[in-house]
């Protein structure tokens, strides 16, 4: 079975998204989520590196009721990896972390990550002490995991293995003020 289509993995976990909150990564994960609804409830990051998990967790304790996703890549997870484990030990039921996984830093040029080094993120979200952890290597798998957002089923972590490809790019706001703006506002916060 081959990689999948970043894009296409996208577009499944946005599907019918409901009161889902998004905090995709750095790069291409921004990009993705830009393409696929260019939703208010989107938090883009810009000159995060690493802290999309913890911006997760912060809105997922702050929004008990809702769902939140951080939808990353590997090099902007492994940045932040000691933020697994403060994930790990807070476990909001509202949170599920999914890495999407192109074995390479694609934002700095395609050089190598740790996950393609033998780098086991599962292993790691396992050792944190997730509720569940998922490797998502097809589409079904994928739709499981967009199921759980919405179930809010524990503290989750997913990793979907992904083509290192590079797409067109959809570039959503820059302007974190307005970014944070937007989010406030689509969730009723403004």
């Amino acid at each position: 079975m081959g990689d999948l289509d970043r894009r296409e993995v996208m577009k499944a976990l946005l599907a019918d998204r409901r009161e889902l909150l998004v905090v995709p990564g750095l790069g291409s994960a921004t990009w993705d989520a830009a393409a696929a609804d260019g939703d208010p409830r989107n938090f883009y990051l810009w000159g995060a590196m690493g802290g999309a998990a913890m911006i997760g967790l912060g809105l997922a304790l702050a929004q008990p009721a809702r769902p939140v996703a951080v939808i990353t890549g590997d090099g902007e997870q492994l940045m932040g990896l000691g933020g697994l484990a403060t994930i790990g030990v807070r476990r909001p039921m509202n949170l599920t972390v999914v890495v999407l996984d192109n074995r390479h830093f694609g934002e700095t040029g395609m050089q190598q990550s740790h996950t393609g080094l033998g780098t086991d993120l599962c292993g790691v979200a396992r050792a944190c002490n997730f509720d569940w952890v998922a490797e998502a290597s097809d589409m079904v798998a994928v739709e499981d995991v967009r199921k759980r957002f919405h179930g809010m089923t524990g503290c989750g972590f997913a990793r979907v293995p992904i083509a290192a490809v590079d797409r067109d790019r959809v570039l959503p706001e820059h302007d974190g003020v307005k970014i944070k703006n937007n989010f406030r506002a689509a969730i009723g916060l403004a």
